[in-house]
């Protein structure tokens, strides 16, 4: 590989890097072509990118992004899983696949501009998907208005209710 074309890696993988909301690096030692496919597959899916990139390269293109905060993790086979836009899927995906194939490492990642530790990255794996979340708010933005309008509409059923009792009263006195 000569330099231009390092160059042109080191640029492509800033920009993704810039654009990411999450970081998340991994050591794929022992895992086989089958295997990393397969990950590969399932996190392509969810629209993560998984790219096994030489770590001297992964170090000159995490410059100038948050990503420089982690370039001391850049040891051994590294890999990197980029999402832009859920940044539940990939903790999911490589927590789930790194339970199946003792193989993977998850190292270390990062969100804007935060660290995460495994820890960090399992328990923001466990966290519902960006669908499910807005599914939720969108039941609470319609359940209070609907509840609101049941409310309004239940009172004058109570009214009458009232007046109907008011007048049975009256009538038997």
């Amino acid at each position: 590989m000569n330099i231009d074309e390092k160059k042109k890696i080191v640029e492509d993988i800033r920009k993704r890097f810039s654009e990411s909301k999450v970081v998340i690096l991994t050591d794929y030692k022992g895992l086989d072509v089958e295997k990393i496919n397969e990950l590969r597959r399932k996190l392509k899916e969810s629209g993560v990118e998984y790219k096994v990139v030489k770590n001297t390269l992964l170090v000159r293109a995490s410059e100038e992004t948050d990503v420089s905060l982690i370039k001391d993790s850049f040891k051994g086979p590294s890999a990197v899983a980029l999402s832009c836009d859920d940044p539940v899927a990939p903790a999911k995906i490589l927590a789930e696949f790194a339970n199946d194939h003792e193989a993977l490492e998850i190292k270390v990642g990062i969100m804007n501009g935060n660290i995460l530790d495994l820890s960090a990255i399992k328990k923001l794996s466990v966290l519902p998907s960006r669908e499910v979340l807005l599914g939720n708010l969108l039941s609470v933005m319609i359940g209070v208005p609907s509840a609101f309008a049941r409310a309004l509409n239940d009172m004058p059923k109570r009214l009458l209710n009232v007046l109907q009792a008011i007048k049975e009263q009256k009538e038997a006195a």
